[in-house]
């Protein structure tokens, strides 16, 4: 059964002339409402969508932080993160990253984590993170709801890009935030409605319609995704597997740039492309994004749905050409 899709940008007032629950789509819609429940009952708050992971990062870090204020970030995790927070600079908002393994630095005023890190899928100590006074945000795509709800290990945030597993099918753009607080919430909510940074009605539909098959989508993908790095680990032309033993996405190195080139160029099945978290198995260097943060032979796999012993064949022989 299809869920309503209601793309009005306006709602009439009541018979008093008073607003009712939905009367201008920039401060929440019916579409949105709905997609958000779904989601906050599924980690366990609430939660507000963005029309991208990077507004949604945008909206939650200048809505909690002023001038002068510091993020401790978790060093490896996905790129566009330090990026974005970079374009702050000139607003006076200050980075320190560090490892997430352990416990985070003092004086800062926001604890951003990843669970797991993209691409080196280390997992957080998020007992230490939470034990600071600083607010802590857990990046959570990778993991997804099905595997992990930080809100309930101590995190105030949690953060999805939910173009990736949650819409599931890379057919939509969309973020999202969940609060474990009400006050949080609303105070985001708020500054989402002022600024504009909301998603659209059709996005959220289509999110809708990818938390239907969340659940056996995210278990498939772990299962062939722990399949195929057993047999990595196994083949002389991989040195290094990561895979944190759960969720759909691992990363691999082989031995240089050139041969990581010719791995993702000589796929049949996977294809060789940028995201994570759909249906469609993609393999892509991450070098050629993040030059020198990671090692040159470095390959980030997204797990799909198609029959591992398939991919496997595929991987093999684009090892071995």
């Amino acid at each position: 059964m299809s869920d309503p899709l209601d793309r009005s940008t306006i709602w009439p007032y009541d018979e008093r002339g008073e607003r009712r629950d939905f009367y201008y789509q920039r401060f929440g819609s019916p579409t949105v409402a709905a997609a958000e429940a779904a989601l906050g009952e599924l980690d366990g708050g609430t939660a507000l969508l963005f029309p991208s992971g990077a507004g949604a990062t945008t909206a939650l870090v200048l809505s909690q932080l002023r001038q002068g204020d510091t993020i401790a970030l978790a060093a490896g995790g996905y790129y566009g993160t330090p990026v974005l927070f970079a374009a702050f600079a000139p607003w006076g908002l200050r980075v320190v990253e560090f490892d997430q393994t352990g416990p985070p630095p003092d004086e800062v005023q926001l604890v951003w984590l990843e669970a797991p890190s993209n691409p080196y899928l280390t997992m957080p100590d998020l007992e230490a993170a939470a034990a600071r006074p600083a607010p802590v945000v857990v990046d959570a795509t990778v993991a997804t709801p099905i595997h992990f709800r930080p809100l309930e290990h101590g995190a105030d945030f949690v953060l999805h890009s939910a173009t990736k597993y949650l819409a599931g099918h890379d057919d939509v753009q969309l973020g999202a935030v969940v609060c474990r607080d009400d006050s949080a919430a609303e105070k985001l909510r708020t500054f989402r409605g002022n600024t504009g940074i909301v998603a659209a009605p059709d996005a959220a539909w289509l999110l809708l319609r990818g938390l239907k098959t969340l659940d056996v989508r995210v278990r498939r993908q772990s299962e062939t995704a722990a399949f195929l790095a057993e047999r990595m680990r196994e083949h002389p032309a991989v040195d290094t597997v990561r895979y944190p033993g759960l969720g759909g996405l691992l990363s691999f190195d082989v031995a240089d740039a050139e041969t990581a080139r010719k791995v993702e160029t000589s796929t049949h099945v996977i294809v060789n492309a940028t995201s994570l978290g759909g249906v469609t198995t993609l393999i892509e260097s991450r070098r050629r994004w993040e030059g020198e943060r990671v090692p040159a032979g470095l390959l980030r796999l997204s797990v799909g749905l198609e029959d591992p012993e398939i991919l496997w064949a595929d991987l093999e022989q684009a090892l071995s050409s």
